[in-house]
């Protein structure tokens, strides 16, 4: 609810600080003295639009600041916490600055937020009515609630809601897997291809670099020939070999032993020297024997290695990375083939969900449609009593533009209103009189037992034209609704005025240079006063006191 509201610099507003208190609060004062210029102070905080105009004359600039306790409103606190706001001890401080540099800056809790945060947030604190309101109540979307507040079929919209949560579940499962695959079809063609083109290679593990090597040794034969005979000749079998000239050293050695021993440790290294060759040697002839020239095998080697580096061009790929990188698209192609089946699946679900949604949403549109004959009717009586002998609401029950599944079912639900005689029936939002529709507001208000969260409302100009036994009709009603929630009225009416719980005045006072508006709240004697001046003008007898006295239930 509003606790505190603080103005300055308003209009004709100089500098005014109020408290609100629960039930119902009446605004009064003569004509002119600025009433609606609190309930604009409101619009302004909660995120109206303003201009320069609105800056008090010779001031720099319009602050206006509001404290609101936010209870257990959910709506807001989840708002907040979206934008990280912290709200301690559930309470809520709007601040909106309008300077003359036609800049205008708004705070919650000290953060600074942009106009559509302030005004989404204000949404959820107060909803008013009248021509200087948000007029919320022409929203469809609120429309439709205030319908099913009216009725008596939660079964039926928890069953829809129910309905609409497993199609919304399946319904996202298929979008991830949609949105994942992409394209899928022509991502799971060409991925077919590639990974049936890479198969039919029959590629091995490090083929390649195999295929490489075997390919330097063919293409090197000839070299590898000569080269390996001529070292066969060097070491063993040509003349002057190194078998033959370490045979010869060792001789010469061993002879000369006799005369030194010493080098008996030299002779025996030529020994394991000369073995090292003949093994060499032997070695040597074992690979001539099998290093054989073949030139079709070289043409193979050629062919499968041309064609792994081609593919793997084509792939962007090394070609010694060829095998993984089939076996990763392979896994893709897998994974996409169990993704199909799985799309195939939540298709099917998604149908049938989407079947038993469209039949909770048919029941509920029958009992909608029921409930709007009802409420129409209960309504249409309430407004004829507030003062509009001709007036009558009409509830329009239809299916909505759009297919697509919602929470609340698609029912499209609009609140059609005439007031005069011969007038068509036209939206809510078209009515021209804001005090017209602030009765309709409260016709509609104090026959619903709405679960919105929304604990303040105002009613602006809500006895225009009215006067007598349905201005005391208005008065009870907003009574009856201040017990639910806290209710703000700007009246003329001393029958509306005197069923207050708290009591508000407005004046005006100017001297030659300036205009100012004064707020008091009113005690019980001031209140007697204010509603004797609402009952007998300017001059204020004894008697309209002791009728003011009477209408306040005080003496």
């Amino acid at each position: 609810m509003l606790k505190h509201l603080c103005i300055s610099n308003l209009a004709v507003i100089e500098n005014v600080e109020l408290s609100f208190r629960e039930g119902l609060t009446v605004l009064t004062g003569e004509t002119g003295a600025g009433k609606s210029i609190l309930v604009d102070a409101l619009g302004l905080v909660l995120g109206d639009r303003a201009d320069t105009s609105v800056i008090r004359t010779g001031c720099a600039r319009t602050e206006i600041s509001a404290m609101f306790g936010v209870g257990e409103n959910g709506q807001v606190l989840q708002l907040l916490d979206e934008q990280s706001i912290s709200v301690p001890d559930n309470e809520l401080l709007l601040r909106r600055i309008i300077g003359n540099d036609g800049r205008s800056r708004a705070y919650i809790n000290t953060t600074p937020v942009t106009l559509q945060l302030l005004r989404e947030t204000g949404s959820f604190l107060v909803d008013i009515h009248g021509q200087h309101g948000n007029q919320g109540l022409s929203k469809r979307d609120v429309q439709r609630e205030l319908l099913d507040g009216f009725g008596d079929y939660d079964d039926v919209l928890e069953q829809v809601s129910r309905a609409f949560e497993k199609w919304d579940g399946v319904n996202r499962e298929l979008h991830t897997l949609t949105g994942a695959a992409g394209d899928s079809g022509t991502q799971q063609s060409l991925l077919k291809y590639q990974v049936d083109e890479l198969e039919g290679l029959g590629l091995e593990e490090e083929e390649v670099d195999r295929l490489e090597k075997e390919y330097k040794r063919l293409v090197n034969m000839n070299s590898l020939l000569e080269t390996s005979q001529q070292s066969l000749n060097s070491l063993y079998e040509g003349e002057h070999s190194v078998n033959d000239r370490i045979s010869t050293v060792k001789k010469e050695l061993d002879a000369m032993e006799r005369f030194d021993p010493r080098l008996a440790g030299i002779t025996e290294l030529l020994e394991n020297a000369a073995i090292n060759v003949t093994e060499a040697a032997d070695e040597l002839r074992a690979y001539l024997q099998n290093l054989d020239q073949d030139p079709a095998r070289l043409h193979q080697v050629e062919q499968r290695l041309g064609q792994l580096h081609d593919i793997a061009r084509k792939h962007r790929v090394q070609p010694q990375l060829l095998l993984s990188h089939y076996l990763s698209l392979k896994d893709k192609l897998d994974a996409m083939e169990t993704n199909r089946e799985r799309r195939e699946e939540l298709e099917q679900q998604q149908l049938k969900a989407l079947e038993e949604y469209r039949a909770a949403t048919d029941r509920l549109g029958e009992r909608r449609r029921l409930c709007a004959k009802l409420m129409a009717a209960d309504i249409s009586g309430r407004i004829r009593s507030l003062g509009m002998p001709e007036g009558a609401l009409q509830i329009n029950v239809s299916p909505g533009p759009d297919l697509k599944p919602h929470r609340k079912g698609n029912n499209q639900v609009e609140f059609l209103v005439s007031v005069n005689p011969g007038q068509a029936m036209l939206p809510l939002r078209k009515v021209a009189s804001g005090g017209e529709l602030s009765r309709i507001s409260l016709a509609i208000q104090a026959g619903i037992n709405l679960d919105s969260e929304v604990a303040t409302m105002i009613f602006d100009e809500v006895d225009a034209g009215i006067a007598g036994g349905i201005a005391e009709i208005v008065g009870n009603l907003l009574h009856r609704l201040g017990a639910e929630r806290q209710i703000l009225c700007v009246t003329h009416l001393p029958q509306v005025a005197s069923q207050g719980d708290s009591h508000i005045r407005v004046t005006k006072t100017s001297d030659k240079t300036t205009t100012r508006t004064q707020v008091q709240e009113l005690d019980e004697e001031q209140r007697v006063e204010e509603i004797a001046r609402m009952l007998g003008g300017i001059r204020i007898s004894q008697q309209s006191r002791e009728h003011a006295r009477e209408m306040l239930g005080s003496g």
